[in-house]
């Protein structure tokens, strides 16, 4: 059950035609009270002799018998209250008595108190209501609303529970604004994917990812082609800005303007300068990486750029399971620019779903834990590079790495998952898995290809030399040998166990420090797992067609390369 607490209005008149009129798209159907302060309050939808005047003079009545000069300006307020998708319809009775749950929750109407504020419940939904009721208290007093919203979400988990209706989490504050249902009904009149404010809010965000300066955070969002509009000091400095589409439009057709600080509380301007202080500062000790690696210059392609996203997101991974709480709070808030600028960078078939990570997990970049922004540096910088990098393709290398990017990140954004769920921030931990979700998805699609080529790559080996990779597994992870031999993904990790061994590692020992780096049980296939981190960890080439074949020589005792006839199995295959 979703409470909206909505701006304050002046016209009670004017809320009410709303309420009982057809609606935008003539969605209102049969627009009635189901509650209200007094049993006898008039009915304009099913009583034909009421008219909207007298229900709303009767609603203004203490308003009006105030001295003009005591009278709030803003006296109307308005709370809406919708059930989920899934939820059962409730009959009128139980939306009554769901709207004087709220009044009385939220201060217009306490239990008990006869002096309380008038307010109506107007139902023209199936799966909602709305209250309407004005500030001003019986006896001349205003209604006490602070944190009116809070203890509507309060009041809402309390009637989820008690009218078995799917339970949703609660908010802590520091989500972003939903868009209204005016902007709901315009992007869908207007054919628009998302409203808006949604889109815009992700374009800034977009531009923000591993920007070092507002220079250059603004010269992303001219590139993205969004109208900017600064707020400048009589000085010249920047206070603030505003965004807009150049095609969304209000009734005068100008542009519809949004300030940074309401697409989301941590993209206003002070706090993106925030992000960008925490670049001039040295690295902290735990700040994931070192010197070299934060400061280095920007990689020469792509792959590059992916194999660094890799490295970084792992190192977070670290710092999350075992760092402070600020630390752990800047290395999630910097994973949201990565998400953000891998889905910006990468090739068509996992741009949507890693697109939806992005968006999703967004919600989980906030909350009341202070962040540290020095100790984010690292994954700034891998967000950086990859937008600098350009645009990935979706085969060899690039769409290797991309792979082996999106595996290290699923694991950053489910140790996020847990530590928010640790701290009890349920809508952040919520908004975490469900991005883990899109993240496995996207991985099945870039993996697909380079994992067929490894896959194809360990069939081929010969049976003395599966033989030895098997007997490398077992004693360098035996808990978890067999079930690893059992997945389809173990020919890939034998010709990389290969690789690893030619490349002139151990491959026993490396295995075993590359499974007992952090635990594996949140993997869809350890095999896949291990695969990326041994390939990351021994520098071998993501994309093992760029590599001769395993235990092959030529005449001069160096390896072969691989023919193209033996890379025929290069093809898409289907996700296994």
């Amino acid at each position: 059950m979703i409470p909206r607490v909505h701006e304050r209005g002046t016209r009670t008149i004017g809320l009410i035609y709303y309420l009982y009129g057809p609606g935008t798209h003539e969605e209102h159907i049969d627009p009635h009270l189901v509650a209200a302060w007094d049993p006898l309050a008039p009915d304009p939808g099913r009583d034909p002799e009421a008219t909207y005047g007298d229900l709303q003079q009767l609603l203004d009545q203490p308003v009006d018998m105030l001295p003009e000069e005591n009278r709030p300006t803003e006296h109307v307020w308005h709370l809406s209250v919708r059930a989920a998708p899934e939820d059962p319809i409730l009959s009128d009775e139980q939306w009554g008595e769901i709207a004087r749950r709220m009044v009385a929750a939220t201060g217009i109407a306490p239990d008990g108190d006869s002096t309380g504020c008038r307010w109506a419940a107007v139902r023209h939904a199936d799966d909602h209501i709305h209250i309407i009721a004005t500030i001003v208290r019986e006896d001349g007093r205003q209604a006490r609303l602070r944190n009116d919203g809070r203890r509507s979400q309060a009041e809402a988990r309390k009637i989820e529970a008690d009218y078995g209706l799917r339970r949703l989490n609660t908010g802590d504050g520091t989500a972003a604004k939903r868009p209204t249902s005016a902007e709901l009904h315009k992007a869908e009149r207007e054919g628009r994917e998302r409203p808006a404010r949604e889109e815009l809010r992700e374009t800034v965000r977009r531009a923000v990812a591993g920007a070092t300066s507002e220079e250059e955070f603004f010269e992303r969002l001219a590139d993205a082609g969004v109208l900017i509009r600064k707020r400048l000091a009589p000085s010249g400095d920047r206070l603030g800005y505003k965004v807009a589409l150049p095609d969304d439009r209000n009734e005068e057709k100008e542009p519809v303007f949004y300030a940074g600080s309401t697409l989301s509380p941590d993209l206003s301007l002070p706090r993106i300068r925030k992000r960008f202080s925490g670049d001039s500062e040295p690295p902290g000790r735990d700040s994931g990486a070192s010197s070299d690696q934060v400061a280095s210059p920007t990689p020469s392609g792509p792959a590059t750029a992916r194999r660094r996203t890799a490295a970084a997101a792992w190192q977070a991974v670290l710092v999350i399971d075992d760092g402070d709480d600020a630390q752990a709070a800047a290395h999630i808030a910097a994973a949201g620019e990565i998400l953000d600028a891998l889905a910006t960078t990468s090739a068509a078939h996992t741009r949507a779903e890693l697109r939806e990570a992005a968006f999703a997990f967004e919600r989980a970049t906030r909350s009341h834990v202070k962040t540290e922004h020095r100790h984010d540096r690292a994954l700034r910088q891998a967000a950086r590079d990859l937008v600098h990098s350009g645009p990935a393709l979706g085969r060899g290398e690039d769409g290797a790495t991309t792979a082996m990017a999106i595996d290290m990140l699923f694991f950053l954004v489910t140790a996020a998952a847990h530590w928010h769920a640790k701290k009890e921030h349920a809508q952040q931990a919520a908004a975490a898995r469900e991005a883990a979700e899109h993240l496995r998805a996207a991985y099945q699609a870039a993996a697909n290809v380079p994992m067929g080529v490894l896959y194809q790559r360990g069939r081929r080996l010969s049976q003395p030399l599966r033989l030895k990779q098997a007997a490398y597994l077992r004693a360098a992870v035996p808990e978890l040998a067999e079930r690893i031999l059992a997945e389809p993904s173990w020919h890939a990790l034998a010709a990389t166990l290969a690789d690893a061994e030619s490349a002139s590692h151990h491959p026993a020992a490396l295995l075993a420090e590359a499974a007992g780096q952090r635990e594996l049980d949140t993997a869809g296939s350890i095999g896949d797992v291990l695969v990326w981190r041994l390939r990351r960890m021994a520098d071998l080439p993501a994309d093992a067609a760029m590599m001769p074949e395993p235990g092959t020589t030529t005449a001069k005792g160096s390896e072969r390369a691989v023919s193209p006839v033996q890379r025929r199995d290069d093809r898409p295959r289907k996700a296994r």
